[in-house]
């Protein structure tokens, strides 16, 4: 048995996608139309979390940055094993790109103080980018390792995991403090039980506002005002149907129109 390491998990509550509506006046998810629940991949990396606590010992923080009902995925992440959780919530949040959230997280983990490995879900299903946790550990200072799909050791200053890069796979120690981001490929999420959730119900959510950062950061950097990536417009391409053309005539000449079109679809060269 190491000693106990200190893992920090960043959580998103996102809204179901398949429900959620989009403003396209705004540019942005209207959250509000349909039932937030934590994003899928950060399931993996609470999961995974637990997994190392239940092997070699660990406390684990969820952190999530979101409006006033992220309390609600935050108990959800304690029922499912987290020690303790903390929210980000405050007006000057709002609005933040991948950039600014990865700043506003970082400043946050900093005011935790001592941690040992962050772990974060690859990407979020609102906005897919996939940048967020690479961009606390620059923020950080810290290495990191993306698209981790299996964790093979943890030791007491570093983690051995299995990383897939394009058509690659690499094995990858990386020392402490550091930051990995899973796939879903890396476990199976499992759900919490009853009492665990009753347990969850009493738990103090600790919440942390943009003052409370004071020490620590730029308020400029904050949100809307601290996001450099703006989105000009927002549209739903047409979807194109199947189309079909018939050739007529003799064999040689239907042959060479078919191959003219093919070459021109760039299919033949």
């Amino acid at each position: 048995m190491i000693n106990q390491l200190n893992i920090i998990v960043l959580l998103k509550q996102v809204p179901d996608i398949e429900k959620v509506k989009f403003d396209f006046k705004t540019g942005r998810i209207d959250r509000s139309s349909a039932e937030a629940v934590i994003n899928p991949f950060d399931l993996n990396a609470l999961e995974a979390a637990v997994e190392i606590k239940e092997k070699v010992g660990a406390r684990i923080t969820a952190i999530s940055m979101g409006p006033k009902t992220a309390e609600a995925s935050l108990r959800d992440a304690i029922a499912r094993g987290a020690d303790n959780a903390i929210l980000l919530t405050d007006k000057r949040f709002a609005g933040a790109d991948t950039l600014a959230t990865s700043y506003t997280l970082a400043c946050a983990i900093r005011k935790v103080g001592s941690y040992d490995l962050v772990i974060c879900g690859e990407k979020t299903i609102d906005g897919d980018t996939a940048q967020v946790g690479p961009e606390v550990a620059e923020f950080l200072g810290v290495p990191h390792v993306a698209y981790v799909e299996e964790i093979r050791e943890v030791k007491r200053d570093r983690i051995l995991v299995k990383s897939k890069m394009g058509r690659n796979y690499y094995i990858i120690e990386l020392k402490f403090p550091g930051l990995i981001t899973v796939t879903k490929d890396v476990n199976t999420p499992r759900l919490p039980s009853l009492k665990d959730k009753i347990r969850s119900r009493k738990a103090e959510i600790t919440v942390w506002n943009a003052d409370s950062f004071s020490d620590l950061a730029d308020e400029r950097y904050f949100g809307a005002a601290g996001s450099p990536t703006t989105v000009a417009k927002v549209y739903v391409p047409k979807a194109e149907r199947r189309k079909g053309k018939i050739f007529r005539g003799d064999l040689e000449r239907a042959a060479k129109e078919i191959a003219t079109v093919l070459r021109e679809a760039h299919v033949i060269r």
